[in-house]
């Protein structure tokens, strides 16, 4: 059974960084498109970056500054570094994939995603 598992996710002060995980189990990532995603509380779930298997990255304008997306194959594990946090950035974060090999496409942010992992909470403040 395929299982996405993300984690690093905590509570971290205006400025600082993070850097989620999402590790696969039952599947490999690397053939696959890979999309990171986040819900605030009270607000509507909304894309962060993709890693398409064709080895481009998608962004979402308001965070490809401070957003980086990167793969570990050996290790089966995506990653989201996130810098520069503000409390705007608190939010549950997830990883999503595929069960086909397709590239990210320009509606990423909104085309259904076949595999969720369970989310990782991320909090910013003081």
């Amino acid at each position: 059974q395929v299982q996405l598992v993300e984690s690093g996710g905590g509570l971290v002060q205006p400025g600082g960084s993070l850097r989620l995980a999402c590790a696969a189990s039952e599947f490999t990532l690397d053939w696959y498109s890979v999309a990171w995603f986040r819900q605030a509380p009270g607000k509507e779930r909304e894309g962060v970056l993709c890693l398409s298997r064709d080895g481009r990255t998608k962004y979402v304008d308001s965070m490809k500054e401070r957003f980086t997306g990167s793969r570990d194959v050996a290790k089966n594990t995506v990653y989201l570094q996130m810098n520069n946090l503000t409390p705007d950035d608190t939010a549950t974060y997830y990883c999503a994939t595929d069960n086909i090999p397709v590239i990210c496409g320009p509606s990423w942010t909104v085309r259904p995603w076949d595999y969720w992992g369970q989310g990782t909470q991320v909090t910013v403040s003081s």
